[in-house]
């Protein structure tokens, strides 16, 4: 609440009374409320089970939802899309909680998996696609910020379930104290169908995106939209020629327009970031940061309060990229923070080989993680959804989004998968190592072939990548 009211008072500064920015402000926070459960889902089994394929069944369901969500936003619309996502969400929370047995808990692991997929898709794009140009990268980024907000109300959510639990209240012997009692990671599995139901009711108050619309040849819908937005008729008429003139440029249809070369390229350094992203450590953290720090040597018992303190400077320093990701621009962000990551990870690393026999204490090692989040929050967790949903044209975004999205949880089922492993074998020293390695090329992508698209419109975007 208080991150969009600081938008709302900051943009009525900066912006022309001609432009609603206030309700551009409100689709955007709506539909960033999939980023929440986005995260809360991600994150809660960090309190649950520390298992490779239970950490790796929802990410199994985060690749087919990922897969089909460009489709069935392309043919059906954001707004659907984003309520079958809902439906998903609200499904396996409840199913979670009430689960008989293991091959149910996975099902429905993977159902609220598919609902990740699919948000983590259409959320940013509707965003983008209703965004005005100059608030585009700092509302876009609302979906990156209720990502980490959903990742902190899951550890708080976790610590306090487990506070109870431990605390020797009686709830009965009925279903509430199977759910938070003796069985208490029920209880942290289902509190995530409360903010999905909210989810689902608030979606219908939004409308269809406007360049949706217009792809789907529904320009009055579409002008309606875009009127509101910019309480000019005429601005919103050119709005709607503008995106109409670029279709009619594209003579090809989907799969044969993303062969084009600059379209092609896009797609490939879309993939590309997506995937590199996800070596760069920040998941092994986010999904095994309590399992690292018992076993580095701080308290076991405390190790869910620190991923709460990781979750806490994640979200905080994810609000200022928000605030300076359209007056700093995207590359220069990527430039900063990824440099930090590398050396903040070359430090974890030294602390695992050198930390103990230097009587470094290990809370140093919490100093250096903490430190790592803020350089990864500032820079490519705020980024890459932004540049995602920039770089393809308006006819096949969907589809492009969702190739580019499927490499990105490849990568994230890959690490949820290798991260025990590497910890084991490689030793902690060895796997933050090779963590800061995978920075390099990251970065040098981002100098070298992603052009800078702050202050730009998509259709801007759209003509650069084919010049």
């Amino acid at each position: 609440m208080i991150v969009t009211k600081s938008i709302l008072i900051f943009a009525k500064m900066r912006q022309k009374s001609t432009q609603n920015i206030g309700y551009v402000v409100f689709l955007s926070v709506v539909a960033a409320l999939g980023g929440f459960l986005f995260g809360y889902d991600t994150a809660v089994i960090s309190g649950t089970i520390h298992q490779g394929w239970y950490v790796g069944c929802a990410l199994v369901g985060s690749i087919m939802g990922v897969a089909m969500a460009g489709v069935l936003s392309d043919r059906f619309g954001r707004k659907k899309t984003m309520i079958l996502s809902a439906v998903l969400f609200s499904a396996s929370g409840i199913g979670c909680a009430l689960s008989g047995s293991v091959d149910q808990l996975v099902f429905y692991r993977i159902v609220g998996g598919i609902g990740i997929g699919v948000v983590s898709i259409i959320s940013p794009l509707y965003i983008s696609e209703v965004a005005i140009t100059n608030y585009r990268g700092r509302l876009v980024s609302l979906y990156q910020l209720a990502i980490t907000v959903g990742f902190l109300g899951a550890y708080l959510i976790n610590y306090q379930l487990l506070q109870i639990a431990g605390s020797g209240v009686v709830l009965g012997n009925g279903l509430l104290s199977k759910i938070f009692v003796k069985e208490v990671w029920r209880g942290m599995l289902g509190m995530e169908s409360l903010p999905a139901l909210l989810f689902f009711i608030v979606i219908f108050f939004i409308p269809e995106s406007p360049r949706w619309l217009i792809v789907r040849r529904q320009e009055e819908g579409a002008l309606s939209i875009l009127t509101r937005i910019y309480c000019d008729k005429q601005e919103a008429a050119k709005q709607v020629g503008d995106v109409k003139q670029q279709l009619e440029s594209d003579k090809e249809t989907n799969w044969r327009l993303l062969f084009k070369p600059g379209y092609f390229k896009a797609l490939v350094i879309g993939v590309c970031i997506a995937i590199l992203g996800q070596f760069m450590g920040v998941n092994a953290v986010l999904y095994y940061g309590p399992t690292i720090f018992a076993n580095s040597g701080l308290s076991s018992g405390d190790s869910l309060f620190y991923q709460v303190l990781v979750g806490l400077v994640n979200m905080l320093t994810t609000i200022l990229a928000l605030s300076i990701i359209d007056k700093v621009g995207r590359k220069k962000l990527v430039y900063y923070g990824v440099t930090g990551m590398i050396i903040s990870l070359i430090l974890i690393g030294f602390y695992f080989m050198q930390g103990a026999a230097l009587g470094i204490p290990s809370v140093v090692l919490l100093v250096f993680f903490l430190i790592y989040i803020f350089c990864c929050a500032v820079s490519i967790c705020a980024v890459i959804w932004v540049l995602l949903s920039e770089m393809y044209p308006t006819s096949v975004r969907g589809i492009a989004m969702s190739i580019a999205g499927f490499s990105l949880w490849i990568g994230t089922f890959l690490i949820g998968q290798l991260t025990p492993w590497m910890l084991e074998h490689l030793t902690p020293a060895g796997t933050f190592g090779l963590f800061a390695v995978m920075c390099i090329p990251y970065v040098l992508i981002i100098w070298k072939l992603v052009p800078e698209t702050a202050g730009k419109s998509l259709e801007e975007i759209e003509r650069m990548w084919i010049k």
